[in-house]
Order: structure tokens, then C-alpha cells, then sequence
């Protein structure tokens, strides 16, 4: 009996430090997962869950540490240049974020990879934002504030814009400031509402230069061929001839008729 109830103790002593150790392990788990970035404020809701406010903090680079359970992310005010692939994968609730008021020149592609199936509001206006890429928004079909950005307007545009998912009305936020080409007109506009204008005119009107630059080429080619196999011909018809001429009288039945069939031809 003593040294059934020995055992008997030493298990539940083991058992006990199992489980506090499992209840440690979770608690840690959770207060990484949940816990507030740093430097940042974050408050909670039971309706509109965890709200994360990193405004104003001179960042330069999107933080790492963001509770997976954010809903929304205020990021606007500081000093962004790039916003790199994957920054926001691990956060699958993320319905606001604002990166507004930045110096964001550059989306990677996959930008905001992971956030299709909940971002609801993207704001990317008052940045230094030139080129559209329409790689870096994969999946998004969110409404999206993309005003105040210096969109620099051309083919790849006019051609990137129909690849997106955006909602339509978020894309009439890109105004154009300068174009491609430059006398086109479309400056101070918004690209979207001016249907009628086509950016991709001069690579249209290259291309069909070129084609006809190719076509010319080869019609040279075949020219020069031509030429050159009827001078062969008529080269070997004169030597035959001379050939002919060389003979004695009398000596090919037909001369007369064929020497003057080659003289023709020559």
C-alpha cells in the first residue's frame, strides 16, 4: 500500500505540472497572438472587435507584431515607402486599413495578399503613389480611397485597371498628373471617367510601324531573289549560247532555231 500510494502521488505531482505547464503554453500563446503592437494603441469591442491605432508614430516599416485578431489598423501619418508582399497575411479578420497620409511610392506585388476575403476599406490616399500595380491588389474587392496620389498616366495603366477588383467607384480616385503620351490631354482628369481617351495609341501606332518595317524587309528580300535568279538565268542562257556559236556548221540539227530562242530569252 505505501508504495502504491508513492506512485500514485508522483503521478498526480506529474500530471499536475503537465497541465500547468499546457495552461502556461496557451496563455502565452494567446497574449502573442492578441496582445498590442508595440508602441501602438489598441482598444476592443465586443461588436467591432480590436482596433490597432499606429498613427503618427514616424514608422518606416509596416509592423510585424499585429494581433492576428485585428479588425482595423490605422497605420496613417508616418513615414512609409513601400508597402512589401505579405504584410498583412496573417491578419485573416482585417476589415479597415488606413496607410494614408504616408510617402508610399511602391506596392509589391502580393502587397495585400491574404486580405480578399475580409477587407472591406483600403486607404492609400495622400501618398506619392505614381505606378499602378494591379499584382500588388490580387483577390482585393474592397472600396479603396486612392485620391491624392501623383498616378502618372499611360498603356500599362489603361491596360491594369480592367485586371483589378476593386470597386469600380474606387478607381475614379486615380487622377492623373502627368501622362503618356503628354499632349493627350488627360491631366487633372480622372482616368476612368474619360472613356474615350486611348494611352496605348503610340505603342498601337509602333507596332504598326514595325509591322510594316518587317513586311518591307521581307518583300525587299524576295525582290533582291528574284533579281538575282533571273541574272543567273540569263548568264547561263548566254554562255549556252556562245556555246552554240562555238560549234561547227551543221554539226547540232536545230541550231538556227534554238540560237535564236536563247538570243530572246538573253
Amino acid at each position: 500500500m505505501p508504495m502504491a500510494a508513492g506512485w500514485l502521488l508522483r503521478h498526480s505531482v506529474v500530471t499536475c505540472l503537465l497541465l500547468h505547464s499546457l495552461v502556461l503554453m496557451t496563455c502565452c500563446f494567446h497574449h502573442a497572438a492578441t496582445s498590442c503592437s508595440k508602441n501602438c494603441y489598441c482598444s476592443e469591442s465586443e461588436a467591432g472587435g480590436k482596433t490597432v491605432r499606429c498613427s503618427n508614430l514616424q514608422l518606416t516599416e509596416i509592423p510585424t507584431d499585429l494581433p492576428n485578431d485585428t479588425r482595423r489598423i490605422y497605420l496613417d501619418f508616418n513615414l512609409f515607402t513601400v508597402v512589401p508582399a505579405n504584410a498583412f497575411a496573417d491578419l485573416p479578420y482585417l476589415a479597415t486599413l488606413d496607410l494614408s497620409h504616408n510617402e508610399l511610392a511602391q506596392l509589391e506585388p502580393g502587397a495585400f495578399r491574404g486580405l480578399g476575403g475580409s477587407l472591406q476599406f483600403l486607404d492609400l490616399s495622400s501618398n506619392k503613389l505614381k505606378n499602378f500595380n494591379p499584382e500588388a491588389f490580387e483577390g482585393l474587392r474592397a472600396q479603396a480611397n486612392l485620391t491624392n496620389n501623383p498616378w502618372h498616366c499611360d498603356c500599362n495603366l489603361q491596360l491594369a485597371l480592367p485586371r483589378v477588383d476593386l470597386e469600380a467607384a474606387s478607381l475614379t480616385g486615380i487622377v492623373c498628373q502627368t501622362s503618356d503620351p503628354e499632349d493627350i490631354g488627360v491631366e487633372g482628369l480622372a482616368f476612368l471617367l474619360a472613356p474615350e481617351i486611348d494611352l496605348c495609341v503610340i505603342m498601337k501606332k509602333t507596332t504598326d510601324v514595325a509591322m510594316l518595317v518587317t513586311m518591307f524587309g521581307w518583300f525587299s528580300m524576295v525582290i533582291s531573289y528574284l533579281v538575282y535568279y533571273v541574272r543567273a538565268n540569263q548568264e547561263d542562257a548566254r554562255r549556252h549560247l556562245e556555246y552554240l556559236k562555238s560549234l561547227p556548221q551543221g554539226s547540232i540539227p536545230g541550231k538556227s532555231e534554238e540560237s535564236s530562242t536563247i538570243s530572246t530569252v538573253v
